[in-house]
């Protein structure tokens, strides 16, 4: 029983990042003003020679919309996708 008990567990944490991201993206699309207005940031960022990865960047992302390093870049690469291809 332990052992299918161990594995449920794991299963189940390998699928959080999955619906993790998945929350991420559907944020960005739901949310397409404040996507627009991270645009704007990212541009600022881009005429200071700040790249949309760069770690000052992934921070302020993390920092404004309370997530960790990992998914603020992830949310970054959504918003970029969808509403400002221009930012690199």
């Amino acid at each position: 029983m332990k052992p299918l008990l161990f594995l449920l567990f794991l299963f189940s944490n390998s699928l959080y990042p999955v619906f993790s991201q998945s929350n991420l993206l559907e944020s960005v699309k739901k949310n397409p003003d404040e996507a627009r207005n991270l645009c704007n940031k990212f541009r600022e960022f881009n005429s200071k020679g700040d790249s949309a990865s760069s770690i000052e960047v992934v921070k302020y992302v993390a920092n404004k919309k309370k997530l960790t390093p990992v998914n603020a870049e992830i949310f970054s690469i959504y918003v970029i996708g969808l509403h400002c291809p221009d930012i690199f």
